[in-house]
């Protein structure tokens, strides 16, 4: 996990890029693991003999393999605000699947603080745009405007 910051110095992030994660792999190994736990075993991601011959020219991870992925790169690239006792995922506004993950391809997100929302003094919703960039390639695998709901044990203090 990144640095640790206010939550005043959060909110004042809005507009701005607040984090970058590592790079992860997204494997054969990953890929195939996602099919059996999901049960989506369709050909592109499991059979790599089968998937060279369509325009991909090889096995891709799943969109929501790549999506899924979003924790562990906010864990990894995103501050940690202090007080914060938990987060929780509150959905998207948007999501698009823009480019194929070739198999062995490593991916990472980038973290842009759209909006910070107040539900009540402890409990805010944040909206951030995401881009999950594919190493070497200038498109990016996805993009979403993804909300979660931070809570505090004491009210927040921007």
């Amino acid at each position: 996990m990144s640095s640790q910051i206010s939550w005043g110095d959060y909110v004042a992030l809005v507009g701005k890029e607040v984090g970058v994660s590592r790079w992860f792999e997204l494997d054969q190994k990953r890929i195939d693991a996602f099919a059996d736990i999901t049960e989506d075993w369709q050909f592109i991601h499991v059979e790599p003999e089968k998937a060279a011959k369509t325009p991909f020219g090889g096995t891709v991870a799943h969109g929501f393999l790549t999506l899924s992925m979003l924790a562990a790169m906010a864990y990894d690239g995103l501050p940690q605000v202090r007080g914060r006792v938990m987060g929780v995922n509150y959905g998207f506004d948007k999501i698009r699947f823009v480019a194929p993950v070739r198999s062995g391809s490593r991916v990472r997100a980038r973290f842009r603080l759209l909006e910070v929302t107040p539900r009540n003094p402890n409990e805010f919703m944040a909206k951030s745009e995401v881009f999950v960039e594919i190493e070497g390639s200038d498109k990016p695998a996805l993009t979403a405007e993804w909300l979660g709901i931070s809570y505090f044990a004491e009210p927040a203090a921007a």
